[in-house]
């Protein structure tokens, strides 16, 4: 009620005419003008000056100070010309002070809308679901998008985020873990976290994030929800995923016949002459290195589709870092690198020799490929409380410090390698990462733009 009549301009204004008319009225006929004096009509010239400004407050006042006059000789009470000038100056200035005060209400009121319309129209206008709630659950505020992907799922409009979320886990693909996962997100607020559903039968993929909200002292007193629908971007996924698994076993073919004849044409070589040895040694480092792209790919496929087997044998990472390194130590030698390997009381680990292998191979061939000519590769080996550790530290071309990030990613491509024209396809970190993972490990990244990179990967002992 209060807003509305802030909203319909002049209606208290009206109103408090009627009551200091009331007001004059109770006066006259009490004979109570000396008993109260003007300050009966104060109230009412406030309220006058707040709803129409300065200028209605002053004469309000005025009027108000005619009242008092009016009153006080139906009362036969005839007061000094000062004293009416003083007390209807009173009135005048008492309006006039409350028509400004008013006035600024009313701007700041104005800006307060504006700024919250414009709060309004920038989240309601987000492809993304927000809404915020305080540390129980219970919505704050919430855009429209959330409103419309809400009733799309079939949410209640009643109870908390979590009961909300809770109330349409049957229609999900797996209820079970999502009634889980939404358990635990409620009894942890102040927690960040991301999660992905999908809807039984329709394969649409939603993917939702939140996020505490502090006060100055670091305590929760709330928490934002966004919500995302991703199929399109699943989709995109899948169909990138079908279409590296359909060209890897497309160029296989090819590929292995190539090789095949590259093979047969070794035990000619003694017929040709020294430029077509030459050609023979472009195409056979091509057909290698179109031969590590392609199981590079077929792998990719293989950990998409979670088909990567992994064999548990006590290996010793000593023997394995020895091996990967005398591997690429001529291609190393043609850039003038140095390799420099140090082992130092490795523990056992469990684990698959050949999957590791491949993650010193990939560490290695990015150290040698990113240094320059006479740089150094440094790979320590050793224990790390009781764990496996492996650094490979390179002093090469580095890596910007808002693209590390992203090196994980498959297919990515810093802006540095590109420019330097570094072959690669942007899989082998991505590939490393995943071994790792699966072999209960972790793998970090630091590098400085210039001056190098260094890798740190920590394995599980057995």
């Amino acid at each position: 009620m209060r807003h509305t009549l802030v909203r319909r301009r002049f209606v208290v204004a009206a109103i408090s005419v009627v009551g200091m008319l009331l007001t004059f009225a109770i006066v006259v006929a009490t004979d109570s003008s000396v008993l109260t004096g003007v300050i009966v009509f104060a109230p009412w010239v406030m309220l006058i000056g707040v709803d129409s400004g300065a200028a209605a407050g002053i004469v309000t006042g005025g009027g108000a100070g005619g009242l008092w006059i009016a009153a006080a000789a139906a009362d036969s009470t005839h007061p000094t010309a000062a004293q009416t000038i003083v007390r209807v100056g009173i009135l005048c200035v008492l309006g006039f002070g409350s028509g400004v005060v008013g006035g600024q209400l009313r701007t700041s009121e104005r800006a307060r809308a504006t700024t919250v319309a414009r709060q309004r129209a920038l989240i309601d206008a987000t492809i993304d679901g927000i809404c915020l709630t305080d540390v129980d659950g219970n919505i704050l505020i919430v855009n429209e998008p959330l409103v419309r992907m809400a009733i799309d799922l079939g949410m209640p409009t009643e109870g908390t985020v979590a009961e909300r979320l809770l109330a349409v886990a049957d229609k999900l693909a797996d209820p079970d873990r999502y009634r889980q996962r939404m358990l635990e997100i409620a009894e942890s607020p102040g927690e960040a976290t991301t999660d992905e559903f999908e809807l039984q039968g329709t394969g649409r993929v939603f993917r939702g994030y939140t996020s505490p909200v502090s006060d100055r002292r670091g305590r929760a007193v709330g928490r934002i929800w966004t919500l995302r629908e991703v199929t399109a971007d699943k989709e995109l996924e899948r169909m990138r995923d079908a279409f590296v698994a359909t060209v890897s076993h497309e160029l296989r073919t090819p590929l292995t016949s190539i090789s095949g004849f590259l093979e047969m044409l070794q035990d000619e070589e003694h017929r040709i002459g020294d430029t077509g040895r030459t050609y023979l040694d472009v195409i056979r480092r091509s057909a290698e290195r179109l031969h590590h792209l392609v199981e590079d790919l077929l792998l990719v496929a293989q950990i998409e589709a979670r088909r990567v087997d992994l064999q548990h044998d006590p290996i010793d990472l000593a023997v394995v870092a020895e091996r990967a390194v005398e591997a690429v130590r001529p291609w190393a030698s043609e850039k003038h690198v140095r390799i420099e390997l140090n082992t130092d009381n490795v523990p056992t680990i469990l684990g698959d020799e050949r999957r590791l292998g491949q993650v010193l191979d990939n560490l290695l061939s990015n150290a040698v490929k990113f240094s320059r000519d006479g740089g150094v590769v440094d790979v320590v080996v050793g224990n790390d409380n009781g764990a496996a550790r492996i650094v490979v530290t390179d002093s090469g071309i580095g890596i910007a410090a808002d693209e590390q990030g992203h090196v994980f990613s498959r297919f990515y491509r810093a802006r540095t390698a590109n420019e330097l024209a570094v072959p690669g396809t942007g899989l082998g970190l991505a590939i490393t990462r995943t071994l790792v993972d699966q072999h209960g490990g972790t793998i970090e990244l630091t590098s400085s733009e210039g001056e190098g990179t260094s890798v740190t990967v920590r394995l599980p002992a057995a």
